[in-house]
């Protein structure tokens, strides 16, 4: 029985520790400082504050999204698809702070965040299969994406050329 019970719990473990690594680097790479400070930003940017319970939200809906889908799976093959399609979506994600922040290129952010959205568009694809509710979860990063592809256009147009 406990043995059993380990095994059920153990995509809540998975799931719990991909969504704070990815927060963890992501955040890393986020670095707001001067240069973010100094960019021109449209009157809609939300304050600083917002994003961090914006991003709690969102990883917890991932989490119980991911679980829902992987109790959901009929076969290992399936659950290794759906951790395969996470595992992209996350090196994405982490990859427009990295290019946003680190790099100070919120063009290639720009370019870069089209397929960020695709990878989440995927999922929530992938995932109504598995559980409708897994996927109806993955909505608010879906939009949320949206809303910072949005923003971050206007950032580019506001503050264009960067790398010169």
């Amino acid at each position: 029985m406990t043995e059993t019970r380990s095994l059920s719990q153990r995509p809540i473990f998975v799931a719990i520790g991909a969504a704070v690594t990815v927060s963890l680097i992501g955040g890393a790479a986020t670095r707001i400082g001067p240069w973010y400070r100094a960019l021109e930003k449209p009157s809609w940017n939300p304050p600083d504050w917002v994003f961090a319970p914006a991003w709690t939200l969102i990883y917890a809906c991932c989490v119980v999204a991911a679980v829902l889908a992987w109790r959901a799976a009929r076969s290992s093959s399936d659950r290794a698809w759906l951790l395969s399609l996470f595992f992209v979506n996350s090196v994405l994600n982490i990859l427009w702070s990295f290019l946003f922040f680190t790099l100070q290129r919120p063009d290639w952010a720009l370019a870069e965040v089209a397929t960020l959205w695709l990878s989440i568009l995927v999922l929530v694809a992938t995932f109504w299969s598995y559980s409708r509710a897994s996927s109806l979860l993955l909505l608010p990063y879906l939009f949320w994406v949206a809303f910072a592809a949005c923003l971050n256009f206007r950032i580019v147009m506001l503050n264009a050329p960067f790398g010169v």
